[in-house]
Parts: C-alpha cells; structure tokens; sequence
C-alpha cells in the first residue's frame, strides 16, 4: 500500500508513520521545511501557496490530512482562531485541489476532524448521522470536512476521522498532568459534561480499517465505546498517577484562565459513540479509560 501522509511530525502522524511503515506500507511525508525534505520518504510543499506537485498523489493508495494547529497553542484571540482555520482548511484545499490535477488519481482521501464537530449537546448519545452543531469548533470542523469533500468522485472517496481527545503522552493529556502530580487535580465545571477520548493505538487501529473497508465513506467517530464525564476522567487520572482528583476548577475560574477556549474544549458535553467502526466489527484494544491511561504513561 502507498500511503501519502501529511501532518506526519505530530502526536497522530508520527504514530502512524511509525505503524504503517513497520507494516510494509511505502509512506511518503508531505513536509514543509527543507531540511525535513531531504529524508528519503519525504517531499516539500507549501499549503499556503497552495503548492503541491499533483504527480506525488497519483496512484497513491491512500492521501491522510493531519494537519492543524494545537487548539491548546494559546489563548483564543479571533487571529489565533483564524490560524486555527488556516493550519486546516489551506492544507485540505490544496490537498483537494492535487487529488482532482492527478492522474491517477488516488483511491481515498483520508482527513482528520474532531468529535467537537457536534458542539455541546448535553447527555444526548449521537452517532455520525448527527449534523454539524453550534459554536467556533463545530462550525470550524464542518468548514474542514465540507473542503475534503470536495475531492469525492467516482476514483476518491472520502473519510472525515472525529477524533476524541487522544490518550497520549505528547498531546491534550500532557496538559492535564501537571495539576494533577501536584495534587491540584479534579473535575471541571460541574464534572457532568461527557468527554469523548480514544487510545492511540486504537486511533490507528481505526485508520487501519478505513484503510481496508472501501466500502466505508464520510464521517467516522475515533471515540472509545466507553464514554465518561468529565469527574470520571479526573478519577482515572487521579487513581493512575496515585494522586487524589477532588479539586473541582469551578466553571467561571477555567473562563478566566482560558477565555472562549474553556466552554469549547473543556466545558462542553460530547457524548458520542462509534456507530461505523462497531459496525464494521472493529475490537477497540483499550476500551477502558483506566486501562488506556496506563498503558500511556507506563
């Protein structure tokens, strides 16, 4: 298989990187500085200029979009919003834009998005036939998945992968663990709020079978089955690093520190469940929050 994977430096693409190459998969890195594109497998573009050699995507197998910058970066100022949007949709566009130039084209456009495509939508279960909901993140990933769309035809089809916060050293978890080995721990707001997370090896896991079912199309929730609220997650973290979690960050204090940020990423409820990986069969290797956090950070 011939994979064409952009985003590669980061937490989802290195390990992708890393398992599909060890799998026998002929890998090629979209990378945009020149001495990462003196590497073997990787190839220099400029998604801001839209400059990408079409010739690099023919025939490839499979296209992967991970591009995006770290919502956590910094604090949500309307111009680090707009280089949120930018880091996505310039990459996407002129990835669609060198699907529809090469011949052949390639067989499927894979593009990362977020469970946060469904805003905050309380104790309500959803699947992926949901629509897009309301605020900045929502209305941002559906711009996302709306521009990989454009490079579905009879040749590409397209998957949008929902990922749910990655349990991972590297990424959001590193972020929660500070407070918490300084015994500052607990949950956030109310603690009711349902967080949607994945492992990231069943991450991978599930691009594997986006990979191997051409059946499948459109979008795919990369949650665990297991969801938790917001206290449990504290209580997991808590047990894991042998640290109490009875600390609450009250909801206007986490407004105060982290701005607009605060009601998007960390008090809002996404209880989301992975109806098209469940129903392709696929076995989640770490189901269980507990079990996935210490499989991380052992």
């Amino acid at each position: 298989m011939r994979l064409v994977i952009s985003g590669s430096s980061g937490l989802i693409g290195t390990s992708l990187v890393q398992a599909t190459s060890a799998e026998g998969a002929e890998v090629t890195r979209l990378v945009r500085s020149a001495d990462a594109a003196g590497a073997a497998d990787a190839v220099l573009w400029d998604p801001g200029q839209e400059r990408l050699d079409p010739r690099v995507l023919a025939g490839a197998d499979a296209v992967i979009n991970l591009n995006g910058r770290n919502l956590g970066d910094a604090r949500w100022s309307e111009r680090f919003k707009e280089r949120l949007r930018s880091s996505r949709l310039d990459p996407t566009r002129t990835l669609v834009e060198a699907i529809h130039l090469a011949d052949p084209p390639p067989r499927l456009l894979v593009n990362a998005s977020a469970a946060h495509y469904y805003g905050d939508r309380g104790q309500v279960e959803l699947d992926e036939t949901e629509p897009a909901g309301d605020g900045f993140l929502a209305g941002l990933c559906d711009d996302w998945e709306r521009a990989a769309g454009e490079a579905a035809s009879e040749d590409t089809r397209v998957v949008v992968l929902r990922f749910g916060m990655v349990i991972a050293r590297g990424g959001a978890l590193d972020r929660l663990l500070t407070p918490f080995k300084l015994g500052l721990g607990g949950p956030i707001g109310s603690g009711d709020q349902w967080w949607p997370w994945v492992g990231i090896d069943d991450l991978v896991g599930a691009v594997r079978t986006v990979l191997a079912n051409p059946e499948v199309s459109g979008p795919v929730n990369v949650v665990s089955p297991d969801a938790v609220r917001s206290r449990d997650f504290a209580k997991a973290l808590g047990r894991v690093l042998h640290r109490p979690a009875v600390l609450p960050l009250p909801a206007p204090a986490a407004r105060l520190v982290l701005g607009e940020m605060a009601d998007e990423l960390l008090l809002a409820s996404v209880r989301i469940r992975p109806a098209v990986l469940e129903g392709l069969g696929y076995g989640f290797r770490f189901p269980d929050l507990e079990d996935a956090l210490r499989h991380a950070l052992s």
